[in-house]
């Protein structure tokens, strides 16, 4: 059973990304308040979860929650700064659309480039360790994989359904065979062999999703 909190008396959110090693689409960031002593012995690390589980739990997070926000940032951005400063960037959207304030924030990994006042602790494994950065990781996790579905069916021809954006080999091989889209990062290596290919993908340019609906609880009394 992973642990409710890590304070006994401050407001935590747990902040998590998703996305961050994928080859294409924007990098995703959730924040998420739970109730103190919060108990869910389904909750975990996104990553040892099936599909189904993660959806599943996505619905009792967003209804159990005190609050609970979904971000992201931009390919385009992504290579204009770096992935590591998109995640954070991401992060941080996230929580400052929280309708509740938390008091800490506690950040899966070993690093943030925090830009708000509010203290934080970097906690790696975290989303192992924390109910409420696991549940940010599964919103995080569901809401980029509902992204990249979208965008699989104007570029059918990167498995995107499949692989989300990650380097697979059948990835790689799309890449190969019809260059990169307007959606893919230039800033990371898109071929295990030769430099990244600039020619137009076969698909027209569509426009890419808009992102998720900000959704929050009000505190409860």
């Amino acid at each position: 059973m992973l642990k409710s909190q890590y304070t006994p008396d401050l407001i935590e959110c747990g902040c998590d990304e998703a996305g961050r090693g994928c080859l294409a689409g924007a990098v995703y960031a959730a924040a998420v308040v739970l109730p103190k002593d919060y108990c869910n012995e389904a909750l975990n690390d996104s990553k040892q979860l099936t599909e189904r589980q993660r959806y599943a739990l996505r619905e009792q997070i967003q209804h159990d929650a005190l609050a609970w926000a979904v971000a992201s940032v931009t390919a385009e951005e992504i290579d204009r700064t770096n992935i590591l400063r998109a995640s954070m960037h991401a992060m941080n959207l996230a929580v400052a659309q929280l309708s509740v304030a938390p008091e800490l924030l506690l950040i899966d990994g070993n690093r943030f480039y925090n830009e708000s006042l509010i203290p934080y602790l970097t906690i790696v494994k975290g989303d192992g360790k924390y109910l409420s950065i696991a549940a940010a990781s599964i919103l995080a996790k569901t809401y980029r994989d509902d992204y990249m579905n979208q965008l699989h069916s104007q570029y059918p021809h990167y498995g995107w359904d499949r692989n989300k954006g990650y380097p697979t080999a059948a990835h790689y091989q799309a890449l190969a065979q019809f260059g990169a889209t307007p959606l893919h990062r230039q800033s990371f290596k898109l071929t295990k062999t030769a430099s990244p290919s600039r020619t137009q993908a076969p698909a027209a340019s569509p426009a890419i999703p808009s992102e998720p609906s900000h959704h929050h609880k009000p505190t409860r009394q």
